[in-house]
């Protein structure tokens, strides 16, 4: 009896929720740039996951009035009897449509799986550098959790430096890989490092943003940002 009354209290909670999801349509002036599906938390239907450039400036350049930096916004809906219902709205994660020294070479990329949700960014911090970030959330305990980071900073010429954090094991990777382009220069020695960090909780999605979080590296006086 415990275990029936059980199930039905968890089916009138889940059916609570969503009842109480709002529909989804794209707002006015909204340029969806990508779109993914993929089923999110186990019930065997496909979440609808679109990132869209919205109408609101983040920086404006005098210099080039008419280049455009507009903030994004990620939507993961339900479809419920053809109907989108909004399941997660995030405008923390991602990056601005203006980011990098080739802003239009800046476009996001959406992959579920495994049910997990992986969202890459990469975009040239000038003509030879280029970062790449890439973050994975799984839904787990109600809501959407950081689960994997992924950091590379590169040069065309000189280095490639990865940063790497499996959230739900704790591991971390630091490598660091030399070269040059010039056969006289001197090249420093790669750097290559791995330990185990104590995570006290899993970061919620809303609450991630890139750069904002670090902790100290073992024997070392730097930081590792993520």
């Amino acid at each position: 009896m415990k275990t029936f009354f059980f199930l039905i209290s968890s089916l009138s909670i889940t059916f609570s929720n969503a009842q109480d999801l709002k529909a989804f349509s794209v707002p006015e002036g909204y340029a969806k740039i990508t779109e993914s599906k993929g089923d999110l938390d186990k019930d065997g239907n496909d979440e609808i996951v679109m990132i869209f450039n919205t109408t609101q400036r983040v920086s404006e350049n005098k210099e080039y009035p008419k280049d455009k930096d507009y903030k994004r916004v990620l939507y993961i809906l339900k479809n419920e009897n053809g109907n989108l219902k909004i399941w997660k709205e995030n405008a923390v994660l991602l990056l601005s449509s203006g980011t990098g020294f080739y802003p239009e070479d800046n476009i996001p990329e959406i992959k579920i799986k495994s049910n997990v949700l992986i969202i890459s960014q990469h975009f040239f911090t000038n003509s030879r550098h280029t970062q790449n970030y890439r973050h994975s959330f799984r839904f787990q305990k109600g809501d959407f959790y950081l689960i994997g980071s992924y950091d590379n900073f590169e040069d065309t010429c000189s280095f490639s430096f990865l940063r790497e954090i499996n959230f739900s094991t704790g591991k971390v990777i630091i490598d660091k890989d030399f070269s040059s382009c010039d056969d006289e220069v001197k090249i420093p020695e790669n750097v290559h490092k791995e330990f185990t960090h104590t995570f006290n909780a899993l970061i919620k999605m809303n609450d991630f943003q890139i750069g904002k979080n670090r902790f100290k590296i073992p024997g070392s006086n730097e930081y590792f940002i993520f």
